[in-house]
């Protein structure tokens, strides 16, 4: 124990601390105050509410441990002059409040010593070869349009920045009201930009693919004098002074920032102080989350590209929801300096788009290490839209296949790989228990929003269910320090499994929405593709939310026809891979170009 709290004590300077040592039985052993003596721990002054053999009872139940009458009688009389006072950072006399932007000592790096990762030698990019198509005479089938097109046509001057960006905004006039999938809209901000993208362009100064194009951000990503609301009430009046990097690389792009789109609040799910955001293919249900709004502005054609974030699913549950393009990037391949921390180890920052291709025109324009985020690297990346896949080794597990959550689509897709020349391989994954790795997303996602718990204001947000947020933060103060460092460790043995599963292997298909492998991924880092492979019918409306007797959800007779999309799962840094393996498949299953009809 410092000396300055010592001093604190024996002032008595803190009333409320000094009628707490009092009242108290414990004493603390007077340290030696013999030169050369060393500290030792069980002497600082007691602190903190008297505990005993009963309250180290009840928490064993939370914990899950049992100790004998003798250690609990121990650990109960010396608790506080021991641990009550290593919580003085939080309670007193000398709180230190820990500023929003600064991470944690520690780091997750997904390349393990020793063990290659997928990254290519060298950055090389070939986008697909101009079809020189003509611009469509409806404004609905240029919004539609994948920027792999869009930028065809800008580029050659067929179309203006201006006018995409009027197509677009004149469709989130239309749309929005039954999607609620903008949080902000940036109509002066977007023409602006537009005007000033056509007049660079006419000037031959074209800066590339993205050059002109409309997106949207999810309202996570700071953006300088304009709101970033993380959809969460205590923040719907945030307004920060600079761009986060992931803004500013597609400002440097030419892209026109469009709108701020939804976000499930402190990006959970698809309920923010707006409303719920809703899937264009089936208005009856969320669009799924928590990058709600990049969805569903993606699939509706309100945007001609968005950037979303992924912590445990955040990419891959909209895009499937909403039949959209999902790209969960390697951890530490995309900056996340000036974004909203949810989990500093498990964050990463994705593009969601309408094509394959397209999502990896968005991530050449995005990645690369910033000094504000500690934990993004330096890369290499290696894409051609047109290179053969023939041969390429890719892993399913053959179980999987055969029961929920997989479909037919999925199985179809098993198929596909086999017609395209690919060799399917069978894999297979110790029995562990996955789910226990939510622990370290639990942990840091509580960590993050300290401050909103303890003042109150997380009963601010909408959702004040068992599994939303407020609870789950509050539950989190609860867990073990020890079972967090535990829980570490066997994130990284399940890493050296998954490095030894992609020793036989290129790629992995997977059911998108199998929890192990959501789980696993986002705790090992590797990156994900998740793109519409065909169409299912549900006879339900689908939810994020646990069930509840009391709101059930919708029920359709007969069922509804929705899109269903399978995911990719790649080696560490070798998004290319995946996306040349996906732009092959996305060909032969023919129905990306597809739309909802009441859009």
């Amino acid at each position: 124990m410092s000396t300055s709290r010592r001093e604190f004590v024996a002032l008595g300077s803190m009333g409320l601390l000094g009628s707490a040592l009092a009242g108290s039985s414990q004493t603390p052993v007077q340290q030696n105050a013999t030169p050369g003596a060393p500290p030792a721990f069980g002497t600082a002054p007691a602190v903190g509410p008297e505990v005993t053999v009963g309250t180290f009872k009840e928490a064993e139940k939370l914990m899950q441990v049992e100790m004998k009458e003798a250690d609990l009688a121990e650990a109960a009389e010396n608790w506080r002059v021991q641990m009550a006072p290593v919580y003085e950072r939080r309670v007193g006399p000398h709180a230190l409040a820990l500023e929003s932007t600064l991470p944690p000592a520690t780091t997750w790096n997904p390349s393990l010593p020793g063990i290659p990762t997928g990254m290519p030698a060298a950055d090389k990019f070939e986008r697909s070869a101009d079809r020189h198509l003509p611009l469509p005479k409806s404004d609905e089938a240029i919004a539609y349009a994948p920027v792999t097109q869009l930028s065809r046509w800008i580029e050659a001057r067929q179309l203006t920045s201006e006018r995409l960006t009027q197509i677009y905004l004149h469709r989130i006039d239309r749309f929005n009201p039954k999607l609620h999938c903008v949080i902000t809209l940036l109509r002066d901000h977007a023409l602006e930009q537009a005007r000033k993208a056509d007049a660079e362009i006419a000037a031959g100064h074209y800066r590339g693919p993205l050059h002109g194009i409309p997106w949207g951000a999810k309202d996570l990503l700071d953006t300088a004098g304009i709101p970033t609301t993380y959809g969460a009430e205590p923040y719907r009046d945030r307004v920060p002074a600079e761009d986060s990097a992931v803004v500013k690389r597609l400002n440097a792009a030419g892209a026109v920032l469009i709108a701020k789109l939804s976000m499930g609040a402190l990006a959970l799910n698809d309920i923010w102080f707006g409303g719920q955001t809703m899937n264009p293919w089936l208005l009856e249900e969320g669009s799924s989350g928590s990058s709600a709004g990049p969805g569903a502005a993606t699939a509706a054609g309100l945007v001609g590209f968005a950037i979303g974030s992924e912590t445990g699913g955040s990419i891959v549950s909209p895009s499937m929801r909403c039949g959209v393009t999902g790209l969960r990037p390697t951890y530490g391949r995309v900056p996340r300096t000036g974004a909203m921390t949810l989990c500093w180890t498990l964050d990463k920052l994705g593009p969601m788009t309408r094509s394959v291709e397209d999502a990896l025109l968005v991530l050449n324009a995005i990645y690369g290490p910033d000094p504000g985020d500690v934990e993004c690297v330096p890369s290499k990346l290696a894409f051609n839209a047109q290179a053969s896949v023939q041969e390429l080794r890719v892993g399913y597990f053959p179980a999987w296949m055969k029961e929920s959550p997989a479909t037919d689509v999925d199985r179809a897709a098993l198929e596909t790989v086999k017609r395209l020349g690919m060799t399917p391989v069978e894999v297979a994954l110790p029995d562990w228990p996955y789910d226990s790795l939510n622990l370290i997303l639990f942990a840091e996602a509580a960590a993050s929003f300290e401050e909103l718990t303890l003042s109150g204001k997380l009963d601010e947000l909408k959702m004040q269910v068992p599994d939303a947020w407020p609870n789950v933060f509050r539950q989190s103060r609860f867990l073990s320090a020890v079972d967090f460092v535990q829980t570490d460790r066997m994130r990284r043995k399940v890493a050296l499994e998954m490095a030894r599963l992609f020793q036989g292997v290129d790629l992995l298909l997977v059911p998108s929405l199998r929890d192990e492998m959501l789980v696993i991924t986002n705790a090992t880092g590797h990156p994900s593709l998740t793109f519409r492979a065909g169409f299912v019918e549900v006879s339900e409306a689908r939810s994020d939310w646990a069930p509840d007797p009391k709101h059930p959800l919708p029920k359709f007779s007969p069922p509804r026809r929705v899109p269903h999309g399978v995911t990719l799962i790649g080696r560490l840094f070798d998004e290319g891979t995946i996306a040349q393996a996906g732009v092959a498949m996305e060909r032969a299953f023919g129905v990306a170009e597809e739309h909802p009809p009441a859009f």
